[in-house]
């Protein structure tokens, strides 16, 4: 892809999260540091709908849409035949697979997987968990959780605690480290319910490194040295063996790439 900047603009009558997921996974495909990425959101009428189809056609670029009502979603097609601007439609093809196939009919309502309902507030509620027991805080809450990650320094913990966190799940995620003793309270845990999380040596030396250069700390300590990391893995590789539990190797993995694991073992176990 060339270095021109080019726009895609999110338009939806929600928030947009789902659009501007869909869209970023896609430019992630290509060479796409000059995309920029505008969002709209909570589009109520065709007038704000109008101003936002005529804005891209002088800008350039496409709109992916996330319209839920059907009036806004023929009028954002009217203009695009109109302005000469592409469209991408993400969620009609999937609406209708559903009517086509079920004989049912959407609600039509906006942002109706942001309501707040039961679900919801298990999300806040597992959020809030996991943000209290971040790197073994709160060894308590290692009975209450649903899941618990073990794994040395960097191997991604936290961010998959949070992103498992805004699936519902509880997590708790504590860091194995060689001197300290685990907490007996994972041995009271159903095996289904441990994770542990390892990363090829060379690569978490590349991370670690990276991290203390970013604070502004000596990259040659023992943290980031190479026999350092390689005793904390085969370390963690015996705890995880003495607990039983199933091993997930991140290096290179997307965290939603390894969360849909972790999903995966704790409702095959």
């Amino acid at each position: 892809m060339s270095t021109t900047a080019y726009t895609i603009t999110i338009c939806s009558d929600s928030v947009g999260e789902t659009a501007d997921a869909v869209t970023r996974a896609a430019v992630r495909q290509f060479e796409a540091s000059e995309i920029k990425i505008k969002r709209y959101i909570n589009i109520r009428n065709e007038e704000e709908l109008r101003l936002l189809m005529e804005e891209t056609s002088k800008t350039g670029g496409f709109v992916a849409y996330t319209l839920v009502q059907p009036e806004l979603r023929a009028s954002i097609k009217e203009h695009a035949i109109r302005l000469n601007v592409r469209v991408v439609d993400i969620m009609g093809p999937m609406i209708q697979a559903i009517v086509d196939t079920f004989a049912d009919q959407p609600k039509s309502k906006p942002g109706l997987q942001y309501r707040l309902d039961a679900d919801y507030f298990q999300r806040v509620e597992a959020v809030e968990f996991a943000v209290k027991c971040d790197d073994g805080k709160d060894l308590s809450a290692i009975l209450k959780a649903d899941i618990i990650l073990l794994g040395v320094s960097r191997t991604s913990k936290t961010p998959l605690s949070v992103y498992l966190a805004h699936k519902g799940k509880k997590v708790v995620n504590y860091p194995v480290v060689p001197e300290i003793q685990p907490p007996e309270q994972l041995y009271r845990k159903s095996l289904g319910q441990i994770i542990g999380l390892t990363m090829d040596a060379e690569h978490l030396l590349k991370i670690r490194s990276g991290r203390l250069k970013t604070m502004g700390l000596p990259v040659l300590s023992r943290y980031a040295s190479l026999e350092r990391i390689v005793e904390e893995l085969e370390y963690a590789q015996s705890l995880f063996d003495r607990l039983g539990c199933p091993v997930i190797d991140v290096t290179d993995r997307a965290i939603e790439e390894t969360a849909g694991l972790v999903m995966d073992m704790i409702t095959t176990t």
